[in-house]
């Protein structure tokens, strides 16, 4: 991004003094540096400031010349065309603009050709005439489709081809697409590309390249207009002889060619080239090194693009195209000339009378140009000679300048490319120096970036300023740091110590400004897109992470594909752009290419680029060929298809067996992804077919083609089966089996097996052979357990195969005959015996002799003496067998139960299966010490004493004769082992006294006649008296309290109550339920928020905890208690409650005997001898006028049930269900407790009757309306 847009400024609230009135400015833009700024109320000489373009126009276009200029007064214009005077106001079809030298033509259908040439502009005024540049109009027809013939091409498979497209003529480049006549895009490929001609090239064609509708289609964007081509039909001719050719060069051709593209331009090299397979291309620069950065490749490698070619670029290239078959090259020559380009530029500026001016005016290019100067469009040499006025070496120089020597001085730069033309003023004015720019403005930049801390100054002569800065000093030793010809500071590389204050001073005079800087942080892209390789179809998402000064605002993100700015509105469905992360939902193969993300804040950019590359599963090979058949090898070769983008990394080679039933395809062969061609092994007497599947990162192709069948001839077998052996089973007989060969093997038809067996001993050297197709075969009355040679050869229809080896085999075995003789045993000790035994006689085993089994049978113990008969009639508890080896002729057997009876006997086995037992031997094993007690549990009924319980060993291992107890202090090493002995064996429990301050651990062993056995282990101490917790935590809320304390160990339960007293002191002690010591834990409810509550524990008369709390919440407050507790009232309430209970039964009377009944006579009795009294004497204080009314009523009404609804159904519902039968009352602390859900047990001497016991209840019938609250 340019410097000069990536600053900013701002004013610090402080304006310049305006020192003169003129010095009110009309800013204008500057062409270079060939102007400076004149307040808009001074003479000021004519600037160009929009220059004509050259154009090309066809005669549906319109025609526009621009030339705009300022100046004071304002210039008039003037034409020049190809030399000649050229007025445009005198031509009707033109219009001119009055305010400028522009004039257009609408676009019409007459001719436009009188038009073309070379025009200037001139805008004048009294101060000099400015001139543009050089414009060109080029006038064409528009582009016009010729008759052509329709053009068939026929070609045979594997050879190359070029599909003319012959686009008519113009001085501007057509666009070229072929399609076809659906307007699908031709796919282009390494084999089938585009030429710039427009030509469509084949490397070579295959079969699916014949199609009748190859369209050539010519777009001219300028003309508007597409010229769509004839169709070309193409006829591809297969053929069975496609053979592979070396490359060769189809555009350019021969083995040189040269070009000339002038600096500044964009140069294609192409690289077409023909053969089979498709060649492969590399460039390279002849004569140094390739440039990446200003080089691409295009076109799958076929095209090598200069973009903005420099001179440098000037050499000799080369392109090597390469197959299997052999290589070319093409040399090409480059050229790189240049039109006229500015070196020195002059500068317009004020000068004072008698000061010498000079007008520097450098310029380059090949070949190098004329450099010529003009005053005010009139060339120097057609001016009368001055001598105060020279010329040299492109520097015009005026000496002791005067008024009249203002004017515009052209400099002009030609060569045979083009030429350029400068306009630079000289304005002869005498002015004091000012500052025109704005002081205390206030910059910003970005770390790295260039700035312009502007100083702009206007007098004559130049004023000439120094900066210094705040802490710098003289601010031009700086490299950084320099002062641009217009007084500007310019800081380049900025760092954050450049932030600073500035101060620029007009030299020999005391006008300052000053200037602050401030450096921000520069953009960073800390997590840049990265270079994703992903199939079609796939999604793909790029991210961009950027980090910006926080003083900075929000940057744009701005995406380009290939240098091109991305916008969702431009193509909604292939791209969604969130600020830093661009997906891609469905990649299509116009989404690959170079994406580059760019952070742009107003201050600098920073970019990233990443790419998408489309991958995807390789096309299979093609044309794959059979060369060099043998008999057991053949030579396969093929072309590779397509990669896309991943290489292939191997070849599988598959094969199928025709005329078999495995109509499947198996794998023969894999070879590495560089090798086309390898040599297959075969086996004979098989007819093969081959294809060939192409394996890359990606996956698997189809596969390809299949090829013909190739058959190898029969031979003799190649091997014998494996595995030849003897699996006899049944006695007497020799069943011989092997492996058997596969199918594959036989290597010929006619195939069988020739088996061959023969005793070992007595038979001699004959042997006797049978042929078979399949194993086993079995050969009978060959008697027991017989040794025989045995071997097996594969034999075809052409011959036997190599001498087999011959094996060892047997006839098959059958069961033993007898048992071992002499079986004896010993006791060792209670749970070993040795067992021993002599070897059977070999003869009747009828086998193999594999070893012998030992069974030993355990019997449940009922006396010492266990005959043989007994043991033969019982049943075991438990069956082991034991197996030793042939060779073994003893056994020592452990693990027996002590004090248990036994019986033992032996039988030998073979192969076949297991012989007789022998005789039965009985034998009891002798008493051992006992097993472990089974359980033992600790118990302590006081600090000092200590109770074990036990259960006696589940394996006493003989006659339990008691138990011994150890026990010993944990806590003292030297403490001594005490011991206990317990001779009673039934006994299941033993009490000892311990000390309380001590942990003991406990071992307890049983013992019989043997010894002791083994001890159960346990540890433990007695449990201390334990009492109410002491150091408890509360935590405080509106209604309840927390408690939580921290049991202690070894201590008993104990039950507790906690007491508590509201903090006012009034009401009495409440305590709660029952709480146990180990709980740890109690909610202590029906708390009164914002209220001071005492709080103890006690045990027995002592209080051995308190604590006084205040609940959170704000204090409710309440009434005094009034009469409504007092039990005299209470008692009056149930006694009207138990009266309106009467007579409501005395309706339901009235109403199940279904007359009346009159009670108005015991009602008034009611009345005056209960009611009235004790209105008078226990409400007397609280009469007031409403109860007379009601007491008056009631006396008046005839019957309760009369002429009232008391008595209705619907009256006894409302009385069972409404809410308005009901006296409201304050609640004191006590009620308030329990309704809140605390369980309140008042002590015994303090307990009072409750207020909400229900006979209580307080009706309206019994109080008048207004007394329903209480005082």
């Amino acid at each position: 991004m340019p410097a000069t847009s990536q600053q900013q400024v701002g004013s610090r609230g402080r304006c310049a003094a305006l020192l003169l009135p003129l010095l009110l400015l009309s800013v204008a833009p500057r062409p270079g540096d060939t102007m400076i700024n004149i307040p808009s109320k001074l003479k000021s000489p004519p600037v160009i400031t929009a220059q004509p373009k050259s154009i090309t126009t066809f005669s549906a276009d319109d025609i526009t010349l621009t030339c705009e200029a300022t100046g004071n007064p304002p210039p008039t214009f003037r034409w020049v065309r190809d030399g000649v005077e050229f007025d445009p106001s005198k031509d009707p079809d033109l219009s001119v603009s009055r305010d400028s030298g522009t004039f257009s033509l609408t676009a019409k259908d007459g001719p436009i050709h009188q038009y073309q040439g070379r025009y200037n502009c001139y805008a004048s005024n009294e101060l000099g005439t400015a001139v543009s540049n050089e414009a060109h109009i080029v006038t064409e027809n528009t582009p016009t489709l010729q008759k052509e013939k329709k053009v068939i091409k026929k070609v045979e498979e594997g050879e190359s081809v070029v599909l003319p497209c012959n686009p008519p003529n113009s001085t501007m480049a057509p666009v070229i697409h072929w399609m076809d006549k659906r307007l699908r895009h031709i796919q282009q490929n390494e084999r089938v590309i585009q030429g710039r001609d427009g030509n469509l090239y084949f490397s070579h064609v295959i079969a699916v390249d014949s199609r009748e509708d190859y369209t050539c289609n010519t777009q001219f964007p300028s003309a508007r207009i597409i010229v769509l081509k004839e169709p070309i039909k193409l006829t591809v001719v297969p053929s069975n002889s496609v053979r592979n050719r070396r490359p060769q060069m189809m555009r350019p051709t021969g083995s040189r060619s040269s070009y000339l593209v002038l600096s500044g331009q964009s140069l294609e090299l192409e690289c077409i080239v023909q053969g089979l397979p498709a060649p492969s291309i590399q460039w390279i620069r002849k004569d140094g090194v390739l440039s990446e950065s200003r080089t691409s490749n295009e076109n799958y490698n076929r095209v090598l693009r200069f973009i903005k070619i420099s001179e440098s670029d000037g050499g000799e290239y080369q392109c090597t195209a390469t197959n299997v078959q052999g290589m070319i090259t093409h040399t090409y020559s480059i050229t790189v000339e240049a039109a006229p380009y500015w070196t020195k530029e002059p500068k317009s500026q004020l000068y004072a009378p008698g000061e010498t001016v000079k007008l520097e005016c450098m310029a380059d290019g090949i070949p190098s140009p004329e450099v010529t100067w003009s005053i005010n469009g009139n060339l120097l040499t057609d001016i009368d000679p001055d001598p105060r006025r020279s010329v040299k070496h492109g520097v015009l120089t005026l000496k002791n300048v005067e008024l009249s020597d203002t004017a515009v001085y052209q400099c002009k730069a030609a060569n045979k490319h083009g030429s350029l033309l400068i306009n630079a003023y000289v304005y002869v004015i005498e002015l004091p120096p000012q500052i025109l720019t704005e002081d205390g403005l206030l910059y910003f930049v970005a770390e790295g970036q260039m700035i312009d801390l502007a100083c702009e100054t206007f007098g004559s002569p130049q004023p000439n300023v120094t900066w210094e800065g705040e802490s710098w000093g003289a601010l031009i030793a700086n490299p950084r740091m320099s002062q641009l010809s217009d007084g500007s500071l310019q800081i380049r590389n900025a760092t954050r110590n450049d932030s600073s204050q500035y101060t620029c001073t007009v030299s020999n005079s005391k006008i300052t400004i000053t200037a602050e800087l401030d450096v921000l942080n520069k953009t960073v892209i800390v997590k840049p897109p990265l270079a994703l390789r992903i199939q079609r179809g796939q999604p793909a998402t790029l991210t961009c992470e950027y980090q910006v000064d926080s003083r900075q605002v929000a940057p744009q993100v701005q995406w380009r594909k290939n240098r091109q700015k991305l916008t969702e509105s431009s193509d909604s469905d292939n791209y969604m752009i969130d600020e830093s992360t661009l997906i891609i939902p469905d990649v299509e193969e116009e989404d690959e290419g170079i994406y580059t993300c760019e952070v742009i804040t107003t201050l600098d950019m920073a970019e990233a680029s990443g790419s998408i590359t489309i991958v995807d599963r390789p096309d299979p090979p093609i044309q794959i060929q059979m060369t060099e058949p043998k008999e057991r090898s053949v030579t396969l070769s093929w072309t590779p298809g397509e990669d896309h983008n991943s290489p292939v990394l191997e070849y599988l080679i598959e094969f199928e067996e025709t005329g078999s039933e495995r109509k499947e395809w198996e794998e023969l062969s894999r070879v590495s992804g560089s090798i086309q061609r390898t040599t297959l092994p075969l086996k004979p007497f098989i007819s093969y077919r081959f294809r060939i599947i192409a394996i890359n990162d990606i996956g698997k192709s189809d596969p390809s083609k299949e090829t013909d069948a190739y058959s190898t001839p029969a031979a003799p077998p190649d091997s014998n089966p494996e595995g030849v052996r003897s699996d006899s089973i049944d006695p007497g007989t020799l069943v011989i089996t092997w492996k058997e060969l596969d199918r594959r093997s036989f290597n010929g038809p006619d195939f069988r097996y020739k088996v061959m067996w023969r005793k070992v001993l007595g038979s001699g050297p004959s042997w006797h052979t049978k042929y078979i197709t399949s194993p086993p075969f079995i050969v009978t009355d060959v008697g027991n357990f017989s040794a025989f040679d045995i071997k097996v050869q594969a034999v075809n229809e052409m011959g036997e195969g190599p001498e087999p080896k011959s094996a060892i085999g047997y006839s098959g075995e059958d069961y033993p005959l007898e048992a071992p003789l002499d079986v004896g045993l010993v006791l060792i000790n209670s749970t070993a015996i040795k067992v021993t035994w002599a070897p059977v006689n070999k003869e009747t085993v009828r086998g193999r002799l594999q070893g012998y089994k030992i069974y030993l049978l355990h019997f449940v113990p009922e006396s010492r003496h266990l005959r043989r008969e007994r043991v033969r009639e019982g049943k075991p508890t438990n069956i082991s067998v034991v197996t030793t080896d042939s060779n073994e002729e003893k056994m020592i057997l452990g693990d027996l139960q002590p004090y248990s009876h036994y019986a033992l006997a032996v039988s030998v086995f073979n192969y076949k299966g297991e012989g007789p037992q022998s005789e039965p031997l009985t034998f009891h094993t002798p008493e051992g010490v006992p097993g472990s007690p089974s359980s033992l549990l600790l118990e302590s009924p006081s600090e000092t004493e200590m109770i074990l319980r036990w259960t006696p060993p589940i394996q006493p291992n003989g006659i339990l004769n008691g138990y011994i107890l150890q026990y010993q202090q944990i806590d003292n090493e030297d403490s001594p082992m005490q011991v206990e002995k317990i001779s009673d064996h039934a006994k299941n429990h033993f009490k000892l006294k311990l000390d309380p301050r001590s942990r003991y651990r406990f071992y307890l062993r049983g013992y019989t006649a043997a010894g002791e056995g083994l001890p159960i282990i346990r540890e433990g101490a007695t449990t201390l008296d334990g009492g109410p917790p002491s150091n408890i935590s509360l935590s405080i809320g509106e209604t309840s309290i927390n408690l939580t304390w921290v049991s202690k160990e070894r201590q008993r339960n104990v039950g507790f109550l906690i007491h508590y007293l509201r903090g006012d002191g009034k009401g009495k002690w409440k305590h709660s339920e029952k709480v146990n010591s180990s709980q740890s834990f109690y909610t202590l409810q029906g708390l009164q928020p914002g209220s001071q509550y005492h709080l103890r524990i006690d045990l027995g008369n002592k209080t051995i905890w308190t604590d006084k709390i205040q609940t959170a919440g704000t204090l409710v407050m309440e009434k005094r208690d009034g009469f409504v507790t007092e039990s005299w009232f209470i008692g009056l309430i149930s006694a009207l409650v138990l009266l309106l209970l009467v007579l409501l039964i005395l309706c339901f009377i009235k109403r199940s005997k279904g007359g009346k009944y009159s009670v108005k006579e015991k009602e008034e009795g009611q009345i005056d001898s209960e009611a009235r009294p004790m209105n008078n004497e226990g409400f007397g204080e609280y009469r007031s006028l409403e109860s007379d009314i009601e007491e008056k009523r009631t006396a008046s009404q005839p019957s309760l049930c009369e002429d009232s609804k008391l008595c209705t159904d619907d009256a006894l519902d409302d009385y069972a269900n409404s809410n308005s039968v009901q006296t409201e009352v304050l609640m004191d602390e006590s009620l308030a407790s329990q309704s809140s859900g605390v369980r309140d047990v008042p002590d015994p001497e303090t307990q009072e009757s409750s207020p909400l016991n229900p006979a209580t209840a307080i009706s309206h019938l019994g109080l008048p309306n207004s007394a329903a609250f209480l005082d």
